[in-house]
Parts: C-alpha cells; sequence; structure tokens
C-alpha cells in the first residue's frame, strides 16, 4: 500500500465529519446514528442528502457550501479518494457536510424510513454487462433498497455520461410508472438552469474534454410498490 494512501487514511481519522464504521458496526445491525441524524450530528431539522458513491467528494462538497439550508452526506468504500473532499470541507469549516465510509449495500443500516429527502447518483460506474444489473446503483435492487430510508416522493438525482446508464434508468423509471421531473441527454446543451446541475467534478471535465454529453435524469420514488426490472 503505497505511503500516500497510508496518510490519507491517518489525516481522515482526525477528522471529526467523517463516519468509518467497522464491518461488525454495520452488519445485519443499525448503526448508533440511525434516525437521530437530525438531533445527534447535524442539529437541526433540515433535508438530508446523499450522495452515493461520492468518489473525491467534490459535488457533497460543493452541493455543502452552495445550499446551507440542507444537510450533505457523501457515502463510499473509497477512503483513500474520500480524503480529498473530507479535506476541503474541513478546510472550508463546512458544517452541513459529513463523509461516511462505508458500502452502499449497508446504508439501510444508517437511516431510518423517511430520514433521507434526496438521492444523487453522480456518474456512477454503469456495470454495463446485463448480468451485472443488481450492481447499477440505479437499478431496482437498490431503488429498493433506498425505498427503505428515502421520504415517500423523494427525488432520485442520476447524472452521468454513459448514455447507456441513463436510458437503462429511464425505462426501470417508466416501467415502474415512476415520476420523472426531468430528463436531458446533453446537459449543457439544454441548460436548465438548476445551479446544482452546473457543478463539475474532475472527471466531469475529462468526459466532457472528450467530447462525451453529460445526461441528467430525476425521478420520484415512491414507498407504494416494489420497483422491478424493466423486463419482468
Amino acid at each position: 500500500m503505497g505511503k500516500n494512501k497510508l496518510a490519507r487514511w491517518a489525516e481522515m481519522k482526525g477528522f471529526d465529519h467523517v463516519i468509518e464504521p467497522s464491518f461488525e458496526e454495520v452488519f445485519r445491525k443499525d448503526h448508533s446514528l440511525k434516525g437521530r441524524w437530525h438531533s445527534e450530528w447535524f442539529g437541526n431539522s433540515n433535508p438530508i442528502v446523499l450522495e452515493l458513491g461520492c468518489g473525491k467528494g467534490e459535488y457533497t462538497v460543493a452541493m455543502a457550501s452552495s445550499r446551507p439550508d440542507r444537510n450533505f452526506i457523501g457515502i463510499d468504500i473509497k477512503g483513500a479518494r474520500m480524503w480529498q473532499g473530507a479535506r476541503e470541507s474541513h478546510r472550508m469549516q463546512l458544517t452541513n457536510a459529513v463523509f461516511l465510509r462505508t458500502r452502499i449495500e449497508f446504508t439501510g443500516s444508517f437511516f431510518a424510513p423517511g430520514e433521507i429527502d434526496e438521492i444523487w447518483l453522480t456518474f456512477p460506474d454503469p456495470q454495463p454487462k446485463r448480468k451485472r444489473e443488481k450492481k447499477r446503483l440505479s437499478g431496482p435492487s437498490f431503488l429498493n433498497l433506498y425505498r427503505q430510508y428515502l421520504r415517500d416522493g423523494g427525488l432520485v438525482h442520476l447524472k452521468t455520461d454513459n448514455r447507456e446508464l441513463f436510458d437503462y434508468t429511464l425505462s426501470v423509471a417508466e416501467a415502474n410508472g415512476l415520476k420523472t421531473v426531468m430528463a436531458v441527454t446533453d446537459l449543457y446543451r439544454e441548460k436548465p438552469g438548476d445551479p446544482l446541475l452546473s457543478i463539475k467534478t474532475y472527471y466531469e471535465e475529462m468526459f466532457l474534454k472528450e467530447g462525451n454529453p453529460i445526461t441528467y435524469l430525476s425521478f420520484r420514488l415512491p414507498h407504494d410498490r416494489e420497483i422491478i426490472s424493466p423486463t419482468g
């Protein structure tokens, strides 16, 4: 393991806004903050927004700095990448930004029903092979997980340069009768106007330089139905 990675992990442990629970703390059991994020962590009743698979945490930091009326939690399993956002939010003294190092599969252990208002999926792994559908963060398996803690009708945002993932996710929404709020296939050409959509990560800048159009999809996720695959 590289010295830089070890140094980043060590620095992360000194940040009071980074939570790194052990496997034993969350596997098939609830974390102590479940249902208590407003009262015991943020100390306010502002909406809580998750960025799942936050990578370097750039989007979480940018959203938190532009929306002080909301609380943001960036989640990823790779701490060496998350270090960048954790360090930047620490430098900026953002009290509404938290980083949680855990597997997305375990997020049900951290959040109570209705505790989360919105979910952002920013440039997730598209998992292009059909047999990898269960691994797609915008697929039925994960959407049914999100239903456990997202408020009824809460928003799910997907921002990606992968047109196949965009089309697939849109087909999931349509097959399940989910209300689409916005669907654009070339975000910066269509310019929808939401300042949060103009945030650009390091990788997004790379995609744009390569000439890849950025797609964006948002839809509401209700509690009254189990999400199924568009192919049945």
